[in-house]
């Protein structure tokens, strides 16, 4: 999603390969051996195979609506609220979300542990309509699609809690004509056949997601 994203409001076209992670085809694990997605490919031959990396490169190329510049507070608090999203906040996730994968773990706890993280999401959102301001910004595409997966784990609990601004954001964020382009299902890639555009352009990189 947040590749999809970056990829979709910097203008930058690519290959699209949608892979099966359960049969992992040959070409995905040659670019990256870690064997995850997305990866992206550059016509360079240049790897790109984490998320986050992977908006930045695209929004350094063409950022149209100011991703990297947020309307208040710095880059550097921007970069700090998304690395304390993608380092705590998603362990908890990960717990609360498939305690099966964690033996010995109590995914309440990691619930309650990521809630407070949401709370202080919630105190920034209810003074502006975006984490940094009157319009979305990194910050927004990089953190909201984990907020989507937390709240989708028990979503009756998660709209009980007294986060109004975070439930609206939230809500904007998966009801935009951005969000559900991105998510368009598309058929499994097949080796040796060329992906989907994405947007259609010549010259694409190639991402793997």
């Amino acid at each position: 999603m947040r590749a999809r994203l970056a990829l979709a409001v910097s203008g930058i076209a690519c290959e699209l390969r949608e892979v099966v992670l359960r049969d992992k085809p040959a070409e995905l694990l040659a670019a990256s051996p870690k064997g995850t997605v997305p990866v992206l490919v550059l016509p360079t031959g240049h790897v790109i195979d984490q998320s986050l990396d992977i908006m930045r490169w695209a929004l350094q190329q063409h950022d149209p609506e100011r991703w990297l510049q947020p309307e208040h507070d710095s880059p550097a608090a921007m970069d700090a609220l998304i690395a304390q999203c993608d380092g705590e906040f998603k362990a908890d996730l990960d717990r609360y979300k498939y305690p099966d994968r964690y033996p010995g773990t109590e995914p309440q706890s990691h619930r309650q542990a990521g809630a407070a993280y949401l709370a202080r999401l919630e105190t920034r959102l209810s003074a502006t309509p975006y984490l940094f301001g009157s319009r979305a910004a990194l910050a927004d595409m990089a953190i909201a699609p984990f907020v989507r997966q937390f709240a989708h784990t028990d979503a009756e609990w998660f709209r009980a809690q007294p986060w109004p601004a975070l439930i609206r954001w939230l809500d904007n964020f998966t009801d935009s004509a951005r969000f559900n382009a991105i998510m368009q299902k598309s058929a499994a890639w097949i080796p040796g056949t060329s992906g989907l555009r994405f947007p259609p352009c010549r010259n694409s990189p190639t991402l793997e997601s």
